[in-house]
């Protein structure tokens, strides 16, 4: 479960008392269906993280450091307008459903107070954020704008009269007393009377269910809706292996506890970290992923068609082999003859097909032989040279690609610098100022031995892990041949164990990352050189030693430290 009514319930216990009395300072939008709202309460500041994702919408304290873009959508201008330094007064949910309000107070331009409500409601590709007058009203701006077409059940634009959405009927657990639960009880059975309560999703009905099937009384009814009342919560695993959060334990559902936490937000932030970041690094990076994917596949074609020219230009004897015989029969063509059939002194006299331009002369045809045989041979080394090149460009998209896969939004950044430089990207015409590399932006592993491992995530920082931050007695890993991230262990005299635990980390920031056996290399890094010339990310090295290791997810990412 995530994100019910009775969750949203259990979530607000743990946010209401931090913000309400905060000064809302900071609005921004990271991304296209996110919003973070920075407050400041007793000098402290709080995030809250705000999603109208259609897959999975939610919000949240976060302690995530997310890029602020540096233009504004129009729903931000609106905000810092409205909201920029106002009072949050209260949160409250609307009944049991997945609508939350944030009540705001603030002054107008003349000076006069006004309330205003932030609506956050989650409905799956319906969710949407909505400001508006808590007066008279009317919407005055909202993250979602829909065309009154693709929604009649009510005005989803400015100065709209803002109406909640149609909701499913139920019973709020929070407010039934023992003489409706007894009478309900007398009327239906444990899960008809579950299907009655509002706010709950299908997991949270099937363990009411399971509870009223134990005991079917107000007393295990209300152990159940109690739990909701507690804070903390709990990332649980399915036989399948997939995570689910419950700001309770559940014990009627196969599902087994992978980790606990005493503030449900923190675990929000560690279950939505991988799809969040995924999401965001997939709207950030669409325009970059969309150039490597057509170049992957321009590259991909030409390499095809320069294989097919060298194959037909190292095979190009037959040429020579027709010019000879021609030659060495020219008084059997007759003039106008389009192909003539003669003795093949190669292979037994067995006869070969020639053809002819019956507008040439014979001796002609025989030339036009030799031309074409010689301008094949001559153009092996050229085909070649240009293979090399289109393949090593291939090499250099899939090492991007990879780096987008392993990429953490504030990552993008520079791997647009890096196709800019390169030339692939147009120079916006206002230069952003580039923030340099530091170890910050590396991942950093620390292993079983409490040795550090620093990961580059893309080009630019491999290039900087290796060529600068380095010293040239740590050992550098690789995966062999297949494009991924520069890995460095900050030792100049590993243990065996060392040597696998890095290795592993390399396999896993790799195109190889899902493979079963993946061959990576080390070795010192001062044996390590980057040629003249060279795409970031490329480099040369000599002297290595190879291992064999499977990378393990879990495994890996348990050595993950920031």
């Amino acid at each position: 479960m995530a994100f019910d009514g009775l969750f949203i319930h259990s979530l607000l216990k743990s946010i209401e008392p931090v913000l309400t009395g905060g000064r809302l300072s900071k609005i921004y939008q990271p991304f296209d269906q996110d919003l973070v709202l920075t407050f400041r309460k007793e000098r402290k500041n709080y995030q809250l993280l705000i999603s109208a994702n259609a897959q999975y919408p939610r919000f949240y304290l976060t302690k995530q450091s997310i890029s602020n873009p540096d233009k504004a959508p129009t729903f931000v201008m609106v905000l810092r307008k409205y909201l920029e330094g106002s009072l949050l007064q209260g949160i409250d949910q609307v009944g049991v459903d997945r609508i939350v309000n944030l009540h705001f107070s603030n002054r107008n331009e003349l000076g006069d107070q006004i309330k205003l409500v932030l609506s956050i409601e989650l409905m799956g590709r319906h969710s949407n954020v909505i400001l508006y007058n808590e007066h008279d009203g009317h919407i005055i701006d909202l993250l979602k704008r829909i065309n009154p077409d693709e929604n009649r059940a009510r005005m989803l634009l400015p100065k709209a009269k803002y109406e909640l959405p149609p909701l499913n009927p139920g019973v709020n657990g929070f407010e039934l007393t023992e003489d409706e639960f007894n009478k309900q009880k007398s009327e239906q059975e444990p899960l008809a009377f579950a299907r009655q309560i509002g706010g709950l999703d299908r997991d949270d009905r099937n363990e009411l269910t399971g509870y009223l099937e134990d005991d079917y009384s107000y007393t295990s009814f209300s152990t159940f809706i109690s739990q909701f009342d507690k804070s903390g919560a709990f990332i649980l695993l399915t036989p399948e292996h997939k995570q689910k959060v419950f700001s309770y334990l559940p014990y009627h559902l196969d599902l087994t506890k992978e980790r606990s936490y005493s503030d449900i937000n923190e675990a929000l932030e560690d279950f939505y970290l991988d799809q969040a970041n995924q999401d965001w690094v997939k709207q950030k990076a669409g325009q970059i992923e969309r150039l490597v994917k057509n170049e992957q596949k321009k590259l991909t074609k030409k390499i095809g068609k320069l294989n097919k020219q060298l194959d037909l230009a190292e095979n190009s004897e037959g040429y020579r082999i027709r010019g000879e015989i021609l030659n060495a029969n020219l008084n059997r063509v007759k003039p106008g003859m389009t192909k003539i059939e003669l003795p093949n002194y190669y292979e037994n006299n067995q006869p070969i097909e020639i053809k002819l331009d019956a507008a040439l002369s014979p001796a002609r045809n025989g030339q036009k032989y030799f031309t074409r045989y010689k301008k094949l041979r001559d153009s092996i080394k050229h085909v070649k040279e240009q293979i090399k090149i289109a393949q090593d460009n291939l090499a250099y998209f899939d090492s991007v690609q990879t780096a987008i896969d392993n990429a953490e939004p504030q990552d993008i950044d520079q791997i647009t610098d890096e196709l800019t430089a390169q030339g692939y990207l147009k120079k916006p015409q206002k230069q952003k100022r580039k923030k340099k590399i530091s170890e910050r932006n590396l991942n950093k592993f620390k292993l079983s031995s409490g040795k550090t491992v620093l990961v580059g995530k893309n080009n630019y920082q491999n290039d900087w892990l290796t060529l600068k931050k380095a010293n040239k007695t740590d050992i550098w890993f690789h995966v062999k041949n297949i494009p991924g991230s520069h890995v460095i262990l900050q030792d100049d005299e590993p243990t065996d164990k060392d040597i696998v635990e890095a290795a592993e980390i390399a396999a896993y920031f790799s195109k190889a990352k899902n493979s079963a056996h993946v061959q990576v290399d080390y070795v010192q890094d001062k044996r390590v050189k980057k040629p003249n010339g060279a795409k970031p990310g490329f480099v040369i090295y000599t002297g290595q030693k190879s291992i064999e290791v499977t990378p393990e997810e879990e495994r890996i990412l348990s050595k993950r430290i920031d």
